[in-house]
């Protein structure tokens, strides 16, 4: 299902289903007045954005020093599970998949999905989708008797109804890592009062887990960019990654830039390898970035589209500087040592910079900017992204040369 169409389900539908799961959760609690125990077995509802995913990670962390790995489960959607099994946090089997690529195959596999987690005995759900209706819905359908989400009070936004009887208040100036750890502790909370949570959060650094590529997978890929270009790899390496999905195009830095920047690095670095990044749908896309880059494509490639992910993971864990539009490689870079330029404009790095040490988050600071928030869904009424087309290439150049400087 595409952005746009999750969005149409989620508030015409969203909105009466919320409705009615709130009269049943009130009739409901009539007879049930107890408060519900404190959690043992726990579920994170994380459906969309892999990069999110590695936010999610100290949240994770916090819940399995609670009640151990072998009771915490993870909700998504099937096509975000490479990030989940590359971090390793959760036995594979405690990750659950639902399948979006269409109506009927999500609600069969939605309904599947709620059968384990029914049969698991997960007692606490904890919704880290910001304010969904979908999301708010699927967490009371889990059959958790603590369930842990954002509410709005006196606020405008979504109407989500009370499906959550754990319930914190966004905090918009808060990282996002930060508040997915104040979630799971306000889950652990005997706390009454509202909202939760009533403690302070650390804002960081946070320990992540890290990749390892397993022997010989490094050799695999070094051999495989050698055939690319017809020639060793040169050091340093450096990714660039026009990339942004399309579920945001707002956050893509142009393509010319892009390519002036690469130019830039192949003739400043006379040794360097630049490497084009992306998914499979921007495989065109980025062998035309790559030989505006370097027509001859020994000292400029790209793989968009041409590996899988895991050997993205092992080709971030090579390189020296990653430069991305604000999309998932900024966040998988986390779990690796290369340092990383990130490119913020319709969303900001006060809440979604990636975690990593060596990272250089760049932003124009335009007024309008960031955009996009969970209360309008990520979707802005912007149709010409100004606040990355104010990003120039000497900033962005700086930024990655300060970082490789380091790196030596």
């Amino acid at each position: 299902m595409t952005p746009q169409k999750i969005r149409i389900l989620d508030r015409w539908l969203g909105f009466p289903v919320c409705a009615f799961l709130s009269l049943l959760e009130c009739v409901r609690s009539c007879f049930s007045r107890r408060n519900p125990p404190l959690p043992r077995r726990l579920v994170f509802v994380k459906l969309i954005e892999m990069g999110s995913t590695v936010l999610a990670a100290p949240a994770f962390a916090e819940a399995v020093a609670r009640v151990g790995r072998d009771n915490v489960f993870f909700l998504l959607f099937g096509r975000n599970r490479p990030i989940a099994d590359a971090m390793d946090m959760l036995p594979a089997d405690n990750i659950i998949e639902i399948d979006d690529t269409s109506l009927p195959r999500f609600v069969l596999t939605l309904a599947g999905a709620m059968r384990r987690l029914r049969r698991e005995r997960v007692d606490t759900a904890i919704d880290l989708e910001g304010l969904t209706r979908a999301s708010a819905v699927i967490t009371w359908l889990t059959g958790a008797r603590r369930r842990v989400g954002y509410h709005n009070y006196t606020a405008e936004g979504p109407y989500r109804g009370r499906l959550f009887n754990v319930e914190l208040n966004y905090n918009f100036q808060r990282h996002v890592a930060a508040s997915f750890i104040a979630m799971t502790r306000a889950a652990f909370s005997e706390s009454g009062e509202r909202p939760l949570l009533k403690e302070s959060v650390p804002e960081g650094p946070w320990p992540l887990p890290r990749f390892v590529a397993a022997p010989g997978e490094g050799e695999a890929l070094i051999e495989k960019m050698e055939r690319r270009a017809g020639m060793p790899v040169g050091r340093p390496v450096m990714i660039l990654n026009p990339n942004c999905s399309d579920l945001l195009p707002l956050r893509r830095w142009p393509d010319e830039r892009f390519i002036e920047l690469g130019q830039r690095i192949l003739r400043d670095y006379s040794r360097s390898t630049v490497v084009i990044s992306g998914a499979s749908d921007e495989r065109e896309a980025g062998e035309r970035i790559a030989h505006a880059i370097d027509p001859d494509a020994r000292r400029c490639f790209s793989l968009a589209g041409r590996t899988t992910f895991r050997e993205f993971l092992v080709l971030l864990s090579l390189a020296d500087v990653l430069v991305s539009n604000d999309s998932g490689p900024c966040h998988f870079a986390a779990l690796t040592d290369v340092a990383v330029v990130a490119l913020f404009g319709p969303e900001t790095a006060q809440l979604y910079g990636p975690l990593g040490i060596r990272v250089r988050a760049l932003s124009a600071g335009l007024a309008c900017s960031p955009c996009v928030n969970m209360l309008n869904h990520r979707f802005s009424p912007c149709r010409n992204n100004r606040c990355m087309q104010a990003l120039s290439v000497d900033t962005v150049y700086d930024a990655l040369h300060e970082l490789t400087a380091l790196r030596r």
